[in-house]
């Protein structure tokens, strides 16, 4: 008996591999994905600027990445008795001046340089509703709790989102021909915008790809559809009842890897040991059992950076 709906899903050409280089940009569910792939030791640079949720915030940074525009004082300001940027997520907000235009800055340097190196593009899309600073008449990537009488609140058109994407494909390809790019919308529910508002948001992101990719060799996954077809159950959400849960965000992962990674299993699960390992806590540190296993360890550290050197595993005796 089947239980379910399944999406059928195809190897995607030009697959990820231990040789590619990644950039992963958007919504907090490309955290979850990239955090996949960094436990797998692949090579890749994710949300230097923090979760952005909407496209014209991603398009602004890889903008001025390219370009290499620097920030500077007139970009933050000061409220809550820290320093923000409209540009980029609270994660870089910070008490002092200098170390969030310092961080920025770092963060538009080590963009351009994986913009011009990459092999893949993973851009997750959250939301096609935006905030508009009334002062500045600017759209922001994010409020940081200033008061909402400070912004208006627009919902981005089918065709202001596909000029987006295809402003953002032309960016990169100017200096990256070869960027294969991989598009998806977030499973993630903004249930602040009201229900309707969030499956009218989801349709004008779907649509506006939908429109790019006819036009453009980029590529579609369907992490939105997944969690709505396949995963069809509150079991599948955090306690929020909007952020999927970690099963859920491990099945879209699954079939993640099904499509676009290169014959994963060998070193996958090669590296997967050695993480497990990692996690382990000895009952006995300094014990003669723990010493064999972290020697056993080390062993299989060894092997694999012999076929990939870059791969960097933190192995501590404690």
């Amino acid at each position: 008996m089947n239980l379910l709906t399944k999406i059928p899903l195809l190897k995607a050409n030009n697959q990820i591999d231990y040789s590619s280089r990644l950039l992963l940009l958007g919504s907090c569910f490309s955290e979850n994905i990239g955090a996949k792939l960094s436990y797998y030791k692949f090579r890749g640079l994710q949300n230097p600027f923090g979760i952005l949720f909407h496209p014209l915030a991603i398009e602004k940074l890889i903008q001025k990445s390219i370009h290499q525009e620097v920030f500077t004082e007139k970009d933050v300001f000061h409220t809550n008795e820290q320093w923000h940027c409209f540009d980029t997520h609270s994660c870089l907000s910070n008490p002092s001046k200098e170390k969030i235009i310092s961080d920025i800055n770092d963060a538009v340097e080590s963009t351009s340089a994986q913009v011009k190196k990459v092999s893949h593009i993973i851009i997750t899309l959250g939301t096609a509703w935006v905030y508009r600073n009334t002062s500045s008449n600017e759209v922001v990537a994010n409020c940081h709790k200033v008061p909402q009488s400070n912004f208006t609140k627009e919902l981005l058109s089918v065709d202001e989102v596909t000029e987006s994407l295809k402003r953002i494909i032309v960016l990169v390809q100017s200096v990256n021909p070869s960027a294969q790019f991989i598009f998806t919308a977030s499973p993630v529910r903004h249930l602040k915008d009201g229900f309707v508002e969030n499956q009218l948001s989801k349709s004008h992101l779907i649509s506006a790809i939908n429109k790019v990719l006819e036009e453009n060799k980029i590529s579609y996954f369907p992490s939105y559809e997944l969690m709505m077809d396949e995963l069809r159950d509150y079991r599948f959400y955090a306690k929020d009842m909007v952020h999927p849960n970690e099963v859920a965000i491990d099945y879209i992962w699954e079939r993640f890897v099904e499509v676009w990674i290169d014959d994963p299993t060998a070193v996958m699960r090669k590296v997967d040991e050695v993480q497990r390992g990692l996690q382990h806590r000895a009952f006995n540190p300094e014990g003669d059992a723990h010493q064999i296993f972290l020697k056993s360890l080390a062993q299989k550290i060894a092997y694999i950076k012999k076929d990939y050197p870059f791969m960097d595993f933190n192995i501590s005796k404690k």
